[in-house]
């Protein structure tokens, strides 16, 4: 059961970026821009969505922890801080190959009574990552 654990992403963004880059390729990630806390250029955004290449040729000062990824980043020859919340990182790939992983939603949700915070477990929700 998930009741006190932290989310996973954070562990997972961590890892599959190490092993994106140790494998000699770029990671992409696919971000939810209209998710709270989220500070990206707003004139990339497609259909509420952005892709970011986070690769250190594309970005700087990156750092990822199990809150919030930032990083510099240059868009139009303009420098530019982001900030993207980890929870609103929907996936993470090599831009080469296209492997890597989707995020689902989170498994463990609040019911809406604010008369009872019991966490409800959602169905399980495994991939095949390939």
């Amino acid at each position: 059961m998930n009741i006190g654990m932290t989310s996973n992403r954070p562990y997972l963004l961590r890892a599959l970026n190490d092993w994106i880059l140790d494998n000699g390729m770029a990671p992409y990630i696919l971000v939810d821009a209209d998710y709270p806390g989220t500070s990206v250029p707003k004139e990339f955004i497609q259909d509420g969505k952005i892709v970011l290449n986070i690769s250190p040729n594309a970005v700087k000062n990156l750092f990822i922890n199990d809150d919030v990824l930032v990083c510099e980043a240059r868009f139009a020859g303009k420098s530019i801080s982001l900030q993207c919340p980890v929870a609103a990182v929907t996936a993470i790939y090599a831009g080469e190959s296209g492997h890597g992983m989707v995020f689902p939603d989170e498994d463990v949700k609040k019911e809406e009574s604010e008369s009872r915070s019991v966490p409800v477990r959602s169905k399980p929700n495994l991939k095949v990552v390939k």
